[in-house]
Formats: structure tokens, sequence, C-alpha cells
């Protein structure tokens, strides 16, 4: 079932305005906590890992709602309609630094960042839900991906190159008013490229769903080794990636002492490689097995993150901004091959248990996403503490050493995990095809 170039744009639209939170969270907002909200890093450690608990609640439930919905638009494409303006709000509610003592600033923190996350999982989870069904050719979903990342970067370049230099701008001397005018932006185009993404797309797979309770949906999605394999290694990805970006900024600024003027430049490095990335990995699944480029990108990082710590020295820029850009090159490879993946996961189950369990797999996925994201961010928060940071100081060698680690060991090692741990996954191209003629005799029959 072929898509038409329009509607692969359309469709990367909604994980553009998905990834524009993603980003901020991923390579910003432990930074703007720190050093421009005023957190320290300890109740930030606490803050980001605690939302997480939250999610293990609200994504099954939200998987499972999707499952249920029906109407003349179909079963996802509602939910980008209608949480499209509280999702654009809540993003800019996050990014405003109210005028509280620390007391009032921290509950603020932690009642926009629950906000966000609670009309961000309203929107991810039907959106993933999605390449199941605008097409059901596993080359078709796998472009359509790489059209959708293509556009994911396009975000990360406003919120790495965009929103620092307009929070310069506009701030003037007030970092604060100026990161919650940037991103308040950036929330009216996420609403708008939500409100692009449900216009775009159709859903065109029907896949029916019996009343199944929520236990049995659980029961049967746990029989799905393959799927849990997808799960685990999504939390070990965002895990390593997240720390490794969110260091990113105090890893310019202060080992490599290039102030704020040096941030926006290296993550552009980073989202530059990104995009690289992308591009590549169509062609190259296309001409080897994706499963195998999967691993060998992340046994492939692991190795130029371990080399990265070795090798370049405090000031040492242009060498650090070449080992940034290819270490993201390797590790982002994965990305496309990755998302296209969990549909076929889905399938897989399908035909392994008898029973369908689409909405609450794609829930589970990204709950494992936040999970690995919340964990990272404790991580990062509880390390900087442990390791003596201060914001906007020169920081000891205690510190320089912990911001070194996270940026290139720890990552590295996550890389290999990632990249051993994927052996177990089975689902290539000609498994998949297997699949798919089963459910298609098991349809007719």
């Amino acid at each position: 079932m072929k898509l038409s170039i329009k509607e692969k744009i359309g469709f990367g639209s909604g994980d553009m305005a998905i990834a524009i939170v993603m980003m901020s969270m991923a390579m910003i907002i432990t930074y703007f906590y720190t050093d421009v909200y005023g957190l320290a890093p300890g109740d930030l450690g606490i803050l980001l890992i605690a939302v997480r608990f939250i999610d293990a609640v609200i994504d099954p439930l939200i998987g499972v709602m999707t499952d249920k919905t029906h109407t003349r638009w179909g079963r996802y494409r509602p939910y980008l309609l209608f949480f499209a303006l509280p999702f654009g709000i809540t993003i800019w509610m996050m990014f405003t630094t109210p005028n509280f003592d620390y007391t009032g600033k921290l509950l603020w923190a932690w009642g926009s960042y629950i906000a966000l996350t609670l009309t961000y999982t309203f929107i991810s989870i039907p959106y993933v839900s999605l390449i199941g069904v605008i097409t059901d050719d596993p080359k078709e979903r796998l472009s359509a991906n790489s059209y959708r990342f293509v556009m994911t970067k396009i975000a990360m370049f406003l919120v790495t190159i965009i929103v620092p230099m307009a929070a310069l701008y506009l701030g003037q001397n007030d970092l604060a008013s100026g990161y919650q005018l940037a991103m308040g932006s950036m929330g009216v185009v996420s609403t708008l490229l939500c409100i692009c993404c449900f216009f775009s797309v159709k859903e065109r797979v029907i896949h029916k769903t019996g009343p199944i309770h929520l236990s049995s949906q659980l029961k049967n999605l746990l029989k799905n080794d393959q799927w849990i394999i997808l799960g685990i290694t999504i939390a070990l990805i965002m895990f390593g990636g997240i720390v490794r970006n969110s260091v990113a900024a105090y890893y310019a600024k202060y080992y490599l002492h290039g102030g704020n003027d040096l941030i926006s430049p290296f993550l552009t490095t980073s989202v530059v490689a990104s995009v690289l990335a992308m591009l590549l990995a169509g062609p190259i699944s296309r001409r080897f097995d994706k499963i195998k480029m999967f691993r060998y990108t992340q046994l492939l990082a692991f190795i130029v993150g371990v080399a990265m710590y070795f090798m370049v020295g405090e000031k040492d820029i242009y060498l650090a901004f070449f080992f940034f850009f290819i270490l993201t090159l390797l590790s982002d490879m994965q990305l496309p091959v990755y998302w296209a993946s969990i549909a076929e996961a889905v399938d897989y189950g399908e035909v392994k248990t008898g029973t369908r369990v689409s909405g609450l797999a794609f829930g589970g996925i990204l709950f494992f996403q936040k999970l690995g994201m919340g964990l990272a961010g404790g991580f990062i928060g509880f390390c900087l503490s442990h390791f003596g940071y201060k914001a906007d100081v020169e920081q000891s060698q205690s510190s320089l050493l912990g911001i070194t680690l996270m940026m290139t060991l720890i990552p590295a090692v996550f890389n290999l995990i990632v990249g051993l741990y994927m052996k177990k996954y089975i689902i290539n191209d000609d498994y998949y095809d297997g699949i798919k003629q089963q459910l298609t005799t098991e349809s007719v029959a």
C-alpha cells in the first residue's frame, strides 16, 4: 500500500510536533532547569524520575483507550486534533519561570512538567500507532519513518539553534523570559503541526479488536517476546542518548570552556549528524539486513565514545565537534528501523497469541521510552550533585570529570549493551513477509 510524498510529510509533521518536546527534554531541559530556572540538581533528579511513575499508570490506560476509540476520522487521528491546543499551552507552561520563591518555583516545575507529560502522552501514543494503520507495507513504513525522522531533526534544529539564540535575543539580560517566549513560539508551532498531521494522513488498515479486558491484553502482550525486547531496547537507547545529549550543553560551556555561545553550535553538530543518519538509514537498510545495521552501528558508537573520552582534552573544540558528530551519526542510524519494527512486533504477537494488542503495545513502548528518559534525567541530576556541579561558575576538576563521563563513557556502555542485546531480535524483512502471509491467510479463512 503505497503512500504519497505529501502523506509521508504530513505523517512526519506529527512527529515534528512531538520532537519539539522530546528534543527540549533531551537536550535543553536539564540545562534550563539548573542554569536558567534555578533548580538544585538533586531536586531536578527527583522531579524527572518521579514523573515517570505517573507515566507507568497513564501510558497503558491511554493505549487501551485508543484501541476502543471509533470515530469517522479513525481510531488515532482524533487525538491529534483535540489535544493539539493543550499540547502547545503546556509546552509554554513548562518553560515559564514564575516570580515565586524557591518552593513556589519547585511546585510550578512539578505541575507544569506533569501537565506536559499528560498532553504529550495523549498525542504521542495515538501518533506512533498511526504507522500500523496508514499502510501494511514494511518498506513504506520504513520510508514514512525516514520522512518522519528527517522532520524530527528539523525540530531539533529549532530547539538547539533557534531556541537558544532566540532566548538570548528576546530575553536580552533575562534568559528566563527569553526561554518563555522562545518555547512559547514552539508551542504554537507544535499545535499547528499536530493539526496538519490530522488532515494529511488516512487510516486505511483496519484491525478488528474485540472487547478484551486490560488484564487479558497485558497477559497476551507479555507473551510477545519480540515486543519485550523492543521495550527494553528503547529504554536503554533513551537512557544513554539522553545522558549524552543533555550533558552536551554543559560539556560545551564548561569542559570546552566555550561559554553560552558555544552551546548552540555544539548541539547543532549533533542535529546535522542525526539528519544525515536518517537520510542514510533507508538506503543502507534496503541493501543490508536492517537488524544487523541496527546492531553494528551501536557497537561502533561504543568504540567511538570510548575513544572520545581518552582523546579529547579541555578546549579541544574541533576534535570534540568531530567526535560528537560521528557518535550521533552512528547512534541515530537505528531510529527509522526501530520505530518501523514496533508495528511488525505487534503483528508477530497477533500470530503468536491469536489476539491483536495494538494500543497497549504502543503505549507500553512509550512508557519504556519515557522510563529511560526519566531515569536518565534523574541520573544526570544526581551525578551533577555528586560531582559538585555549581551553575555559572568555573567548575572543579571533579565536576568536569562527571560531565566528561556522562558525555562519553557512560552512554558508550549503553551503546554496547544495545548492540549486543538486539541480537535476540529476529524480525527482519524476510521473517516479517512470513508473518504477513500468515495474517492474510487467517483473514481470508
